[in-house]
């Protein structure tokens, strides 16, 4: 995809930075769209298709975090880069659960925001295609819905998982057997900028155990001590 057809959707009730945001986004050859409330900027991700979303956290009518929310739970998986002002306290297992692909603090220059923006859209073209030849992954009893993005245990009973919870299991079922880092499997779902979200990233893990039925004898998601964690051989 040429730059010029990635459309980019900048949610954020400043005027003066929507524009900022949209004459550079216009200089590098995007395509820029607005939205100066939450709602309206739901409307416009899920019927515009942006290939990416520049989301404010505060934001008029709906939060951007109910905006992020409320996308993810209608199975758009658009990248998402949040703004957030300075002093902001950054909840970076909140950022994780609402499927942020990166952030960035305000006041932010235009050489950063781009890298990042680069950096994200790259990530995802690059990303695997798990589970293409099959729209299904069974691995010990369970099934792995690649479409629905849903789990489902032995006995039939389906699991919901959030968009973090599926990437993680998805890293994981890439790579059994081996020992990751937390950094192995961040980079794994977010780049190499994501060391921002830290050790964020054991409390995703502790949740996913607990859906996997796992969260006590850690049979399928083992910590490897001073290294990380590892999934079970799948044979």
């Amino acid at each position: 995809m040429t730059t010029r057809s990635q459309k980019i959707l900048v949610i954020d009730d400043d005027e003066s930075l929507r524009e900022t945001i949209g004459v550079m986004l216009e200089r590098e050859n995007f395509i820029p769209m607005f939205a100066a409330d939450g709602k309206t900027g739901l409307d416009r991700a899920l019927t515009l298709k942006p290939q990416l979303l520049l989301v404010d956290l505060r934001l008029p009518g709906m939060s951007g975090v109910d905006l992020c929310r409320q996308l993810r739970a209608e199975r758009v998986q658009t990248p998402i880069i949040v703004l957030s002002a300075v002093g902001e306290e950054i909840d970076k297992v909140l950022l994780l659960e609402i499927g942020a692909d990166d952030y960035v603090v305000k006041p932010f220059g235009s050489r950063e925001l781009l890298a990042r923006i680069r950096a994200v859209l790259r990530r995802r073209e690059e990303r695997p295609q798990f589970g293409a030849k099959s729209p299904v992954t069974q691995f010990f009893g369970w099934q792995l819905d690649n479409i629905k993005r849903t789990l489902t245990r032995p006995d039939g009973v389906q699991v919901a998982l959030s968009n973090t919870e599926f990437e993680l299991l998805r890293v994981f079922l890439e790579r059994p057997g081996r020992a990751l880092t937390r950094d192995q499997i961040l980079d794994a779902m977010h780049g190499p900028n994501s060391d921002s979200f830290d050790r964020a990233i054991d409390v995703q893990i502790s949740r996913l155990r607990r859906k996997l039925g796992d969260d006590h004898n850690e049979e399928i998601i083992r910590t490897i001590r001073g290294i990380g964690y590892m999934f079970k051989p799948l044979r």
